[in-house]
Parts: structure tokens; sequence; C-alpha cells
């Protein structure tokens, strides 16, 4: 999100059966073995994009519910965490997707604590991908941290993807193709430069999004080839691409950008939503629609907070993340009403207890007050339809 702050499968799919363990090879390094067997009775079915909808192998429309599991992006290890994170929102928050960061030197074990060419890196990757399949939900793997083109140097969120996302994409992707829980998000969220560098690439000079981080000078790669290279791996699963604005605006994709994928099963367009564009509520569902009425669009990352006045809570709640204001109002009711109005598909951030905005207050996944609580009620489907309160009328003229 917005902030201040290769191994190849032997066999995962072949002709539409899915072997019961995923063996794979990193770069120089021998086969390994995911600890977590998939029964393929489980699987979900495989995704596709019909017109504006996303649609199962049954042509039955599918609306993906979820969360976003940060952390691998910072961590090779996943804190000792995201394994347990991962069947908590599956089994007791009741998701059918989750959105998965990732950082493209981990995988390839070119970051400063790893040692093993990524493999442990990598295998943790495949456990949470395992048992996302094993129990029927979906598993987004998002890129979301890059280098500028230096291994091992400035990991974090950059404008654009560079020449090592090119190969991380040319790395993973066949590793997953075709697996029928597998979604691919290419960029987590592009910003400060043109549509078509967007589209086609070129050079570009970042802006960090890291505190003390230089900003360089670097080729970038178009969100175009990096869908050619995840096709050209043979892998045909659904893609999600964010547009500018750190996934905010759709408007150059509305104007012809959108990205030509002839062979695959489509690629769906994100909005990350949050309380820093300075634009009301309405203006945000207004763009929503617009871009829906065209392209098959999905929330993947959105927060904020919530109190009813005179709750004690407040008092008590972190300030704003990424310039989002901290008196927020109901901002946050009015998104998930909309969300929930429209049927959009979404993924709330983040089940982490430090990637704010957080959905829970700590490791025992108890949702936090103001946040977590909401998102487990729209999955749970036990959301209460919230009404704003009526504007308060100007008082009558003294006669």
């Amino acid at each position: 999100m917005q902030s201040a702050g290769a191994f190849k499968c032997v066999a995962l799919l072949i002709a539409g059966t899915v072997l019961a363990g995923s063996a794979a090879v990193g770069p120089g390094a021998a086969a390994e073995a995911s600890g977590v067997k998939a029964d393929s009775a489980a699987m979900p079915l495989p995704l596709k994009v019909a017109g504006t909808k996303v649609v199962n192998s049954k042509n039955e429309p599918l609306r993906l519910r979820g969360v976003n599991a940060a952390c691998l992006e910072w961590t090779s290890n996943g804190e000792g965490h995201i394994v347990e994170s991962v069947r908590v929102a599956i089994d007791d928050w009741h998701v059918n997707h989750v959105r998965l960061p990732m950082s493209q030197d981990r995988w390839f074990g070119k970051a400063p604590e790893q040692n093993d060419e990524g493999k442990a890196y990598r295998a943790l990757v495949d456990q949470v991908v395992q048992l996302c399949a094993a129990k029927g939900v979906y598993i987004m793997l998002d890129l979301h941290w890059s280098d500028v083109g230096e291994w091992g140097q400035n990991i974090g969120q950059h404008s654009m993807p560079d020449e090592n996302s090119l190969a991380f994409w040319k790395d993973l992707a066949p590793v997953y193709a075709n697996h029928p829980a597998v979604i691919y998000d290419l960029y987590n969220e592009p910003h400060d430069v043109t549509w078509d560098i967007w589209l086609n690439g070129g050079e570009v000079t970042d802006r960090p999004n890291r505190r003390g981080q230089t900003p360089k000078t670097f080729k970038a790669v178009g969100m175009q080839q990096l869908l050619d290279a995840v096709r050209t791996a043979g892998a045909k699963n659904l893609i999600v691409a964010g547009g500018l604005d750190w996934a905010y605006d759709f408007s150059g994709i509305l104007e012809g950008r959108q990205l030509k994928d002839p062979t695959g099963n489509g690629v769906l367009y994100p909005n990350h939503c949050y309380n820093n564009k300075n634009q009301a509520v309405e203006t945000w569902i207004a763009n929503m629609e617009k871009a829906a009425l065209t392209l098959p669009v999905i929330i993947s990352e959105f927060g904020g907070s919530y109190f009813k006045p005179g709750d004690p809570a407040a008092q008590s709640r972190r300030g704003g993340f990424g310039g989002m204001r901290r008196d927020s109002g109901d901002w946050l009711m009015r998104v998930l009403q909309a969300i929930e109005d429209h049927q959009w598909s979404y993924t709330a951030w983040d089940f982490h207890p430090s990637a704010g905005p957080t959905l829970i207050s700590g490791w025992d996944y108890t949702p936090t007050p103001g946040f977590g609580v909401y998102v487990k009620q729209m999955l749970e489907g036990t959301w209460t339809r919230y009404s704003p309160p009526p504007a308060a009328s100007a008082p009558e003229p003294q006669k």
C-alpha cells in the first residue's frame, strides 16, 4: 500500500489434473516439496474474465472477498505467523481469497538476510499456496516490493517494475501456471509516471516510498511486457494490473490503455482506496461505477477506521497512515456500504497488527475495533446496513 514510510514446477497442473504436491527447483537448487498437500476435490474452480465480471469454469459469477496478509515483502521467514494468519483468515474470518504481497529479491534469495538462494522463501510461499488451494480459497500472488534493477539494494516499494521484476515473473509464472487457485498481481502500486510508461515502460526517475532512499533513474518495464512474460511461460492465470496514482486511477485504462491478453484468462483492474486523496466518498463511488461499466474491477486494498461519536476506543486509535486524516468521520462506513451495495470484489488491508490500517489487534487475531470488526462482519454475512446520519438542518431564522 501507499505509505509514508526461481523455481520451476516439475508439475502442478497437467490437463486440468493437479498433482498431490508441487516439486520445484530454484536457481541452481535441488528439488523442493511443499509440506501441504492440496486435495484436487477441494480446489477452487479456475477463474477468467467474462465481460466486466469474473466467472469460474462453470461460467458462474464469482465475487472475491478477502484480506491482504502482509510481511513476505519485508521478511523472508513470514515472521513465524504467515501460515497461521492465512489459516485464521480462511477458517475464522471466512475469506474466499487472500492477497499475498511478495518481494522479487527474496524470491531469488537476494535480500541481506538470505543465504540459500531463496529456497526457504519459495517453500514458504508454496506452503501458503497449497494451504489456500486445499481449502478451496484463491491466492493472489502480488509483486509488492522491487529494487529499481539492483539486486539486493533499494528493496521496497517503487514507482514502476524493473528488469528484475520481469525476471521474477518469468521465473514464478511457470511455477503456478494454470493452477486453479492462483491469481497473478503484476505490480502493486505504479505511480508518478506517464500512462505510456505504465503501459510500455521506459526510463524513469523513481519516487521511492521509504524515507531516506535516494531517487534513482532506471529502466522501467511496462505492464504489457510483464503480462506477456506470464503468457509466454504458458500461464493463463487471471491477471491483476493496477493503474497509476498508487493503483487508484483508472483514467488511462479507460482511455484505451487496457492490456492486451488474447491467450489468457483476462485482466482484473484493481483500485486501492484510502482516505488520503482529498476526495469525497461520492467521488470515489462515481469513479468506481464509471470503471465498472467497462472493466472488471476489484478493490484490492482499502482501509481506515470508524468510531461512533463518544466511543472511548477512538481516543486510543493510531494516527493517520500514508496521509490519511486522523478524523475521517464515517468515510470508512460509506466505503464499506458502497462495496456491499455494488457487490464489488474486495481485499481489505491488512491482516497484520503492524501493517496499518490493521484488521487485527495482535497475534491472537482479535479484530480491531474501528476496522477489523466491520470487515469480519462483511465476510461473515452479518454486516448491518450503514445509513449516514441526516445532515444537520440550518436553524430557522428568528422572527
